[in-house]
């Protein structure tokens, strides 16, 4: 089992920038594939992207590609998400999601065994 925190989350006017922070507890942090999710009020949970555990692999949502950026720090077992020109659509609670079970990226909400209480990302228009 790993912990998780975010921070970084708040309010930001539409075309503005926002940096997430995903701090992970335990020794083991780099044998996890790191993911995030959000879900905006009324809809379900969506991946929003996901690196693998190297960090040598991303994958991004339709909707954030271009935009968003996945990265993460091994020695500081801290995974980021760096959102720019954010739009109000992107308004939602982010969680930080780890896989403790798979090589690959995981995608799927079902595929991610431990997850982070979320933080709130407001994006006024």
């Amino acid at each position: 089992q790993v912990q998780l925190v975010e921070s970084g989350g708040g309010l930001v006017q539409a075309g503005g920038s926002l940096r997430l922070s995903c701090a992970a507890s335990g020794r083991t942090f780099s044998s996890y594939t790191m993911g995030w999710f959000r879900q905006a009020p009324g809809k379900e949970r969506e991946f929003v992207a996901a690196i693998s555990r190297s960090g040598g692999r991303t994958y991004y949502a339709d909707s954030v590609s271009g935009r968003f950026t996945i990265s993460r720090d091994n020695a500081k077992n801290t995974v980021n998400l760096q959102m720019n020109s954010l739009k109000p659509e992107d308004t939602a609670v982010y969680y930080c999601a780890a896989d403790s079970r798979r090589i690959g990226i995981s995608l799927r909400e079902y595929e991610y065994d431990n997850w982070g209480q979320g933080t709130q990302v407001t994006v006024s228009s």
